[in-house]
This record gives C-alpha cells, sequence and structure tokens, in this order.
C-alpha cells in the first residue's frame, strides 16, 4: 500500500496543481449549493426555554481563558429568536440548502429520551418549515461538538454506552423531524471531537490524555454513527426516504521531498488524520488503517504496554461499520508540507503526535490575509479529492464545509479569492472524475469559533455582535456567492455592484 501511494505522489504531483483557470466555468447540472452554521456557535439563548448544559457552556463559564478573547456563545447570534433573518439570508444568496446542527441538550435536557423539550422541538420546527417555505432544503447534523455535561461527567466519548444514548438520541430526531429533513449528518468531524477534546486539550472538554483518550474515543464514535445509521436504514428510510451521512475533517499532507522518508511519513498522515475515520466506513476491508495499527502496536511494545493503545474492533464491529455512509461528508480548509520527525519531547510520550511521527510546515504565500487558522492551497483540495475517488471507489462527496478565517470587514477579497479558487479546484476535480455532489460555504455569517471566540470571522455576512440586535450585513463575498448560485458558472472576473443592496431573486 505505501509503496503504491510513493509512486503515485511522484507521478501525479505536479499534474494536480496544474494551473489556475480563469475563464467561465459551469457546474454540473443538479449540483448543489449551500452554507452551514452549528447549534453552539450561533443559537444563543443557552440555558433559556428548558435547555441544559452542554461541555461548550461548562468549559466557557469555568475556564473562560481557554477562549482567546474570553468569551462565549451564550448569546452568540441570538438565532434562536432571529432565525427569521437567518433565513432571509439564505433567501437572498438563493441557497438549495442550509446545514445547521440541533442542540442535543435543547431537545433532550437530561440527556435521554425520558423528556422531550417541547420549546427546543418549536424551535427546529419553525426553522425547518421556514426553509421549506422556501424551497430551501434544511440539512440537519445530530452532533456538532456540543455534548450534554451530564453525559461528559460519565465519561462522554470514551464510555461505550455513549454508542446506545446517541442511538436514542438519533432516533427522537428522525421521529421528529424526517417527514421533512431528507439530509442528515450523524456526527461532525470526529478527528476534532477526539484528537482535540480527549487527546490534546484545545477544544471541549479538554481532557488532555494523549496517547489513549483519542482512540478509546475514535472506536466508541464510529460505532455510535454507525448504529445512528443503521437505525435510519432500517426505522425510517423506507418511508421518510432521505440520506444520512458523517462528515471528516479532511486536510492533505503532501509530502517534504521525494525521499521515500517523506513520501511515506505524508501517507501516514493521511492515513492518521482523516483516514482513522473514513477507512472503516468506506474502504473494502473496514478496520482501522492498516498503516495505523502497526506504528501504535509497536510503539505500545516500545513503551511497555501489555497490548496496543488503539482499541480493536471485533469481527462484527467492522462489518456493522462498513458501508454506513450515503454520502463521503468532507470538511476541508488547508494543506501542509510533511516530513518525518522522529524528535517528540519526552512529556508527549504516549501520544498520537509520537505515534504519527511527523512534522509539518506550510509556506508563507500559503497565508491569505491576517489569520493563520487557514491556509490557501487549493492544488491541496483537488489531490484531496483524488485520493478519495482513488482510495474508495469513488464515493459520491458532499463538501460540506470549506471557507478561510479573516479579521472582519465588509470588503473580503481575500474571502473572494479563497472561494474561486477553491470552486476552481473543485471543478478541476469533476473533470478528474470526482463524484461530487454539492458545495457548503462556512459560514452563513460570522459567529462564535470556539476557542478563538470572536477574534476570527468567517462568515459570508458580517455580525455586529457590539449590537443588541447582532445585525448581519453582506460581505462582499455574500454577493459573489449569490452569483455563482444565481448562474450556476465560476467567473473570476465578474465584480459585484456593492452600492446595490443585496435582494431576494424573485420566486425564491
Amino acid at each position: 500500500m505505501v509503496l503504491r501511494w510513493i509512486v503515485l505522489f511522484v507521478c501525479v504531483c505536479a499534474a494536480v496543481r496544474g494551473i489556475p483557470r480563469h475563464s467561465v466555468r459551469k457546474f454540473p447540472e443538479g449540483f448543489l449549493f449551500g452554507t452551514a452554521t452549528a447549534s453552539y456557535q450561533i443559537e444563543g439563548a443557552w440555558n433559556a426555554d428548558g435547555k441544559s448544559e452542554n461541555i461548550w457552556d461548562r468549559m466557557t463559564h469555568t475556564r473562560p481563558d481557554h477562549i482567546k478573547d474570553s468569551s462565549n456563545g451564550d448569546i452568540a447570534d441570538n438565532s434562536y429568536y432571529l432565525y427569521k433573518r437567518d433565513v432571509q439570508m439564505m433567501r437572498e444568496l438563493g441557497l438549495d440548502f442550509y446545514r445547521f446542527s440541533v442542540s442535543w441538550t435543547r431537545i433532550l435536557p437530561s440527556s435521554f429520551p425520558d423528556r422531550i423539550n417541547e420549546a427546543g422541538v418549536n424551535y427546529y420546527n419553525n426553522l425547518i418549515d421556514e426553509l421549506l417555505k422556501y424551497n430551501i432544503q434544511p440539512m440537519l447534523t445530530l452532533y456538532h461538538w456540543d455534548l450534554p455535561q451530564k453525559l461528559q461527567d460519565m465519561g462522554g466519548w470514551t464510555n461505550p454506552e455513549i454508542v446506545t444514548w446517541f442511538a436514542d438520541y438519533a432516533r427522537v430526531i428522525y421521529t421528529l423531524f424526517g417527514d421533512r429533513v431528507k439530509y442528515f449528518i450523524t456526527i461532525n468531524e470526529p478527528y476534532q471531537i477526539c484528537n482535540s477534546g480527549y487527546g490534546i486539550d484545545s477544544l471541549a472538554p479538554a481532557l488532555n490524555s494523549k496517547g489513549i483518550g483519542e482512540y478509546m474515543c475514535a472506536k466508541n464514535l464510529l460505532l455510535a454513527h454507525a448504529k445512528a445509521y443503521r437505525i435510519y436504514d432500517e426505522e425510517f428510510r423506507s418511508t421518510q426516504k432521505g440520506n444520512i451521512f458523517i462528515s471528516f475533517s479532511a486536510q492533505w499532507y503532501e509530502p517534504a521531498s521525494d525521499s521515500v522518508a517523506d513520501l511515506e511519513a505524508a501517507h501516514d498522515a493521511n492515513q492518521f488524520n482523516w483516514a482513522q475515520y473514513t477507512w472503516p466506513i468506506y474502504s473494502e476491508t473496514g478496520d482501522f488503517p492498516p498503516e495505523m495499527r502497526k506504528r501504535i502496536a509497536a510503539k505500545s511494545a516500545e513503551q511497555g504496554f501489555p497490548r496496543s493503545r488503539l482499541p480493536e474492533f471485533t469481527h462484527e464491529e467492522i462489518e456493522f461499520l462498513r458501508g454506513t455512509s450515503d454520502f463521503f461528508g468532507l470538511n476541508h480548509y488547508s494543506s501542509y508540507y510533511i516530513h518525518r520527525n522522529g524528535s517528540i519531547p519526552v512529556h508527549e510520550v504516549p501520544s498520537y503526535a509520537d505515534d504519527l511521527g511527523v512534522g509539518s510546515y506550510s509556506l508563507p504565500e500559503w497565508q491569505l490575509g491576517a489569520s493563520n487558522i487557514t491556509k490557501y492551497v487549493p492544488w491541496g483540495f483537488r489531490k484531496l479529492l483524488n485520493r478519495i475517488k482513488d482510495d474508495y471507489k469513488n464515493p459520491p462527496v458532499f463538501i460540506t464545509e470549506n471557507g478561510v478565517a479573516t479579521h472582519g470587514g465588509i470588503m473580503d477579497d481575500d474571502r473572494v479569492q479563497y472561494y474561486r479558487e477553491y470552486l476552481g479546484a473543485l471543478l478541476d476535480a469533476l473533470d478528474d472524475g470526482c463524484d461530487v455532489r454539492g458545495y457548503t460555504a462556512w459560514s452563513l455569517m460570522d459567529n462564535f469559533e470556539w476557542t478563538s471566540g470572536y477574534t476570527e470571522s468567517f462568515g459570508l455576512y458580517e455580525v455586529n455582535f457590539d449590537s443588541i440586535y447582532r445585525t448581519r450585513s453582506p460581505r462582499k463575498s455574500a454577493y459573489v456567492y449569490k452569483e455563482v448560485l444565481r448562474s450556476r458558472q465560476l467567473d473570476h472576473h465578474y465584480e459585484p455592484d456593492l452600492t446595490r443592496p443585496i435582494t431576494i431573486d424573485p420566486g425564491h
């Protein structure tokens, strides 16, 4: 496997980068466009109408120093009360669909289905009905990082019982909303949930259990996803006739040189970072990627562990997981150069970083604007899509997040450039034969950006967080994205007239 990818890297490295093409290019008929948000990042009303505490409520209230500007999502965009304005913005853009997430604790305050919170159900019913009123398809994410604190107190994603807890929650969601929602995403970004929340302490619940916690989380999360998928497939699909899938964060990891060591390092980085979650679902063999199992088992033995720190799947679990996604949900933001690196500090052993054993860097010219969160490498996006095609027999892909952070301002030419070139890379991938069905811009509007708080802005619409009205204003990128959706084509030379207000097209 490794040798095959070494040869592939050498053969196609230059070819896939390509040269930016700025002629007007059409998107395929039926290609879908949308935007995305997440419940904790926009809703606010953190303890209103029966909602209980989640892990982000707990962390931002007890450890405000963990957030760059010591802020929280208590109010955020106040979308719990302003959802009609949100839908108006979607109509202005001309969206085909809107991806949002449900707050587990707003629906099930006890974390369990013994009591369903009517006020929470009404909120999401109102949002869904408002979307459908204007022919905007809802794409509902069941879990976008905001685990009930009560479940975290019982171990969260490291407790195998979470497979049952999540399945019960999923069944409630399908029952409540599946008559109108035809796109469900079970879980958003497993890598961030497990590696950043349980391995290191950059995201809630910030456990810092390196080398052990992230792998326990990974197994349980994958099984919880599979259980939720099987429930929909067996109990709801025949009547609701929808689609259900999982959304992965996948960046592209490019070898820093043509040396065997760096080629192997880049291959391992792709296997550890995203194939850890995609391989069990989409590969012919299932299970965690073989390179990952081999490296962690060897490291564990060297460190004196009686068995691999990476939990094993049973044969039954492997088969239970395989094939449990109607689409390949892809969140993509950046790419990195990778080289082999064995110099991990002693205090970082054991750890995911030590198990992988690579170093990474980006080039200065990849920085677009003032933000360090995202990097501008459109050719990496194309390579990633081709890798998914080649590894997994070209599954249908839905881009469920893509975007760039700025530091505010209406004239966001950096974002316009980013979107245009990444959409161009997507069109290149379509020309390569990749089966991409839709694209989701992150985000509809500025929101609470996790540990960055409100210091980073991803929105097509700027939000004034100093105003009690949380005024939303379209950026230049909103005008440009609207034109892409209206014309169903990418025109790098289009310049919007920003003196004219953005309006809702007739019929939308």
